[in-house]
């Protein structure tokens, strides 16, 4: 290494450094040239990864605005563009290793998440330390080349001309951004569009950081404060409780709320509770994203109270929920188990629900699904088989989950086309037409549930509730949309119909009590169904209760939502919920 100290004496040693650092640095027409590859090769990756065009040009223009900031702060180009770089390998390496060791993309909320706790930080490191350390590297080796080209851009832009690219490029990130919908539910569980997704997450982490807390709730000086919400370790039920059956119909929304509709009218009673009554549920999604109704159902909450981290409720709120509905069945002695259709591997399901007290699930690998769409009587006949066994050893009560699949996505081609069943009249959509013929075969389907419990266990009772999760994507046309919109592309209110579907609540050898108005919001659900099995309501669900009537089944929209709010407030001060 050459030693300034070492000059000729005949030349100034200031001069020497300049000439020395001169040979050091590139050529200015080098500089220009190697910045423009590097920002065309980052074009084309985030070209080719991160999906639609608008996602693409958010990406692209995210980038602009960072390395216009760069050059702004330090006038170099190619620092500004290498940097521009080395954030999109960092996101993509880090989304990359998080995808394979948890199942979930980068989010920004990580970032709090993690190194504003040394507990989560400490948890990370000993839990994941090769990922941690391939993360680090990258990001030394990133440092280093920004050092690099720190030392050899020889290129000053003026910062006029760089705050200029700066508004420019920030305005048209704000354009893009609030041209897009809302993201897929799955998108943050699915490989690619790395970097968008990391962008985009930076709305809903600012607005949970402002919050103080994912969820929503009244400050803790509220003036509508309730009274303590006491834990019970266990649970004594009055009477005998019946074995509970919660069936997930996926895709499945009643016809009747399209009245133009023709169908076979006799589809109705499928939708008809014991009492004759057909009640509407509120649920939170359309045509998919059947993650946020499973996450009302188990725990009583709203997705729409997390704001925008809802779509992925489910995994940030994994075992941050002491009080759930399988977990208050568990402590009134009942075995709980699920009949899940998907792999357990699924958005991380498995952890979600071993979180919320099921202790047994059956994914479609341990039932011998062969197919990804089994009718519904697939898991029926799975779940009789396991009734039988639980009923030979034990008498504790069984409360069994099962989710189903007939109802599921595409509807252009005929479900069991050897069966002869109703669908829609002459001018019905042929996607709408198919949507009938599956309701009528799941109406089949549990007929046969019906019989064979009644015929295989004459001596048990049994409260059944049913819900739809969401509703089918074929309705989209009946709304007033194309065939050809995405589900996340439906922008309906949230109390119009596109949101509505159904609960029922039937009982085998037993009778259900329990009340409701005639729309009820998934939130609810839970407590309607320990109201309809008899069992003593917990402190929680009492509150849930009293607030069905004040609110008359509305929950985010209740009009007096300082109660929901200070509800909220009461779940997480007595340490019913962690929301951070």
């Amino acid at each position: 290494m050459t030693d300034i100290s070492s000059a000729p004496s005949s030349i100034p040693k200031d001069a020497y450094h300049r000439r020395l650092f001169a040979s050091r640095t590139l050529q200015p027409a080098a500089s220009y040239s190697l910045s423009a590859a590097l920002a065309l090769a980052l074009a084309s990756w985030l070209a080719w990864t991160e999906g639609p065009p608008m996602t693409v040009l958010l990406a692209m223009l995210v980038c602009a605005t960072t390395g216009a900031l760069i050059v702004l702060v330090t006038r170099r180009l190619l620092l500004a563009v290498v940097l521009s770089v080395a954030q999109v390998v960092l996101i993509t390496t880090i989304s990359s290793l998080k995808l394979k060791y948890m199942n979930m993309v980068l989010h920004a909320y990580d970032i709090a998440y993690y190194l504003m706790s040394s507990t989560n930080l400490g948890f990370l490191v000993a839990n994941y330390g090769r990922p941690v350390l391939s993360a680090f590297l990258v990001l030394l080796l990133a440092a280093l080349i920004a050092t690099l080209a720190w030392r050899v851009d020889p290129v000053r832009v003026r910062r006029p001309i760089a705050a200029v690219l700066l508004i420019v490029f920030a305005s048209g990130t704000a354009l893009a951004g609030l041209s897009l919908s809302e993201r897929r539910h799955s998108l943050f569980g699915y490989k690619g569009m790395y970097v968008s997704s990391f962008y985009r997450s930076w709305a809903e982490t600012i607005e949970t950081l402002m919050r103080g807390q994912l969820m929503e709730a009244a400050a803790a000086s509220s003036s509508t404060r309730m009274p303590p919400l006491h834990l019970k370790e266990s649970c004594t039920p009055a009477h005998e409780p019946p074995h509970i059956i919660l069936i997930h119909h996926e895709s499945a929304v009643q016809p009747s709320l399209f009245p133009k509709l023709e169908y076979d009218r006799r589809l109705d009673d499928f939708f008809r509770s014991d009492d004759g009554r057909a009640y509407r549920l509120g649920v939170e999604t359309y045509g998919g994203a059947s993650v946020l109704t499973e996450f009302s159902v188990m725990t009583g909450l709203s997705s729409y109270s997390f704001g925008g981290m809802r779509l992925f409720v489910q995994r940030l709120m994994t075992g941050k929920i002491t009080e759930t509905l399988p977990n208050i069945l568990a402590k009134c002695g009942y075995r709980n188990v699920m009949f899940y259709p998907m792999l357990r591997t699924f958005t991380s399901a498995e952890r979600f629900f071993k979180s919320v007290g099921i202790s047994d699930l059956r994914d479609a690998k341990d039932q011998g699904a062969t197919r990804a769409d089994e009718r519904d009587r697939f898991y029926y006949d799975n779940a009789l088989d396991e009734m039988a066994r639980h009923f030979m050893k034990s008498r504790a009560p069984l409360f069994t989950f099962i989710e189903t699949m007939a109802g599921h996505w595409p509807y252009d081609q005929p479900y069991e086309p050897h069966m002869d069943v109703p669908g829609g009249g002459p001018d019905t959509h042929p996607e709408m037409h198919e949507v009938l013929r599956r309701l009528w075969i799941s109406r089949l389907d549990y007929q046969h549930l019906v019989t064979e419990l009644e015929r295989r266990f004459p001596r048990e009772r049994f409260l059944i509730v049913r819900y739809g999760d969401h509703h089918p994507m074929a309705t989209r046309v009946m709304l007033g949309y194309s065939e050809g919109t995405e589900a996340e592309d439906v922008l309906v209110a949230r109390g119009s119909i596109g949101y509505q579907t159904f609960f029922t609540v039937n009982g085998v050898r037993f009778d259900p009590r329990f009340s409701s108005p005639e729309s009820l919001d998934v939130p609810y659900l839970g407590t309607v169904l320990l109201e309809a099995a008899g069992l003593p309501l917990s402190d929680a669900h009492a509150g849930r209760k009293r607030l069905k009537l004040l609110c008359d089944g509305l929950w985010f929209d209740c009009p007096q939502r300082e109660l929901i709010l200070s509800f909220h407030r009461q779940l997480l001060d007595n340490g019913i919920v962690s929301a951070r």
